[in-house]
């Protein structure tokens, strides 16, 4: 819901195509950048958007949904496998500026101006078509990308790998304390119920209800106070990006220490599921480490399949093609999105959206199958629009 690219603006490139390269395995162990980190990075909003655009949000496939409160379903590990290439990524695009305290104030702008830009895409996302400013949403997930990525950018210049493990470990034990010990004001004991938590209270005050996510506008999924774990699960990259870039080290020893650390999160987000549940709208702490601990194995299977042994397919392209514009297509889906449920069909009585559903999807298909099909071609849709940037060497760096 990703990326991690070096520039600060939204700009279009005239680079030439990108073409698969041919490292030898020394070579791929060198921080140059990552063709697995890419195509992470592409099947991931690739997801995003198969999920975030059903034909018919009544008629959905149990996996293709979040989960109703505690627990994780497939869907719920998409936007935290995002905030993670973030944290790797930054860890590449920063590398070098790290090493020259000189550069940190010229680096923390360009961070700066990153995460504004984003800010300000998501806020659009939220406005569009109408223009409501006296209800849009201010939180959001552009929103939550574009705090991480302040908040990881500027700890990942100025800190060391160690204060970041004790940061991190701080973010996930300090927000465990403030959802289960502090009191909520106006409710009394703290909870983890949905309107009443700590989090939930604190977005009517800084928000107000009426800019908070629609379908409640008591609380909000991607809240404030949710936002802090959530730079936990960025700096979870941050610290795997600075392994994966260790040269000294093989990239089979790399991957079987990778999948070591994975399953030692994953574990460990388990055992704290049983007083902190995993919980993906609040971004509990135990659901940091299962999500992270499986972020970290899915990067490692890749570094090894498309870095350490170069083995790529049609596959690896797909990932690629989406990778690299990943924030574009992400805003420009969700614009058209709105766009076409905007846009009324008279002769119907409903949208545009609507008819093209019920006249190319609902005829031939079960409802729950038409809804997949209707997502899985928007994705199909997006590919092809991609793929034709990824030809011509159209980057839009956001």
């Amino acid at each position: 819901m990703t990326t991690a690219t070096t520039q600060a603006a939204l700009e279009t490139t005239d680079a030439q195509p990108l073409a698969e390269p041919k490292e030898s395995v020394s070579q791929a162990s060198q921080p140059a950048r990552l063709i697995s980190l890419d195509v992470f990075r592409g099947l991931t909003v690739a997801a995003m958007i198969l999920v975030n655009n059903p034909g018919d949000w009544g008629h959905i496939y149990a996996p293709l949904e979040h989960a109703k409160w505690h627990g994780c379903t497939p869907t719920d590990l998409i936007f935290p496998f995002f905030l993670f290439i973030v944290g790797v990524s930054i860890s590449y695009a920063l590398g070098a500026a790290r090493q020259q305290p000189a550069t940190h104030g010229a680096a923390m702008l360009r961070v700066l101006r990153r995460a504004a830009l984003l800010f300000g895409l998501g806020l659009l996302m939220a406005l569009y078509p109408k223009f409501e400013f006296g209800t849009v949403r201010i939180p959001g997930v552009l929103a939550r990308i574009s705090w991480v990525f302040l908040a990881c950018g500027i700890l990942f210049l100025k800190t060391s790998r160690r204060q970041q493990i004790g940061l991190l470990v701080l973010l996930l034990v300090g927000y465990n304390v403030l959802l289960q010990l502090v009191p909520v004001p106006g409710f009394g004991p703290a909870n983890l119920e949905p309107e009443t938590n700590l989090g939930a209270w604190l977005d009517r005050v800084v928000f107000t209800e009426a800019h908070l996510w629609k379908q409640s506008r008591t609380w909000d999924p991607e809240g404030l106070l949710g936002t802090l774990p959530a730079i936990a699960t960025g700096l979870l990259g941050i610290l795997t990006g600075q392994y994966l870039r260790r040269r000294e080290l093989e990239p089979a020893v790399r991957v079987a220490q990778l999948f070591v650390a994975a399953a030692g999160l994953i574990v460990a987000g388990l055992i704290w599921n049983e007083w902190f549940p995993i919980n993906k709208s609040l971004w509990t702490s135990s659901y940091v480490l299962y999500t992270g601990g499986l972020a970290t194995a899915a990067l490692a299977l890749l570094y090894w399949l498309c870095d350490a042994q170069g083995r790529r397919g049609w596959w690896t392209r797909f990932g690629q093609v989406y990778g690299v514009n990943a924030i574009t297509v992400f805003f420009l889906s969700g614009i058209v999105a709105k766009t076409l449920g905007a846009i009324k069909v008279t002769a119907a009585n409903v949208s545009l959206k609507s008819w093209l559903y019920n006249t190319f999807f609902t005829p031939y298909f079960s409802p729950v199958n038409a809804s997949l099909a209707g997502a899985l071609v928007c994705v199909l849709i997006w590919f092809g629009v991609l793929w034709l940037m990824y030809r011509k060497g159209v980057i839009i760096k956001v």
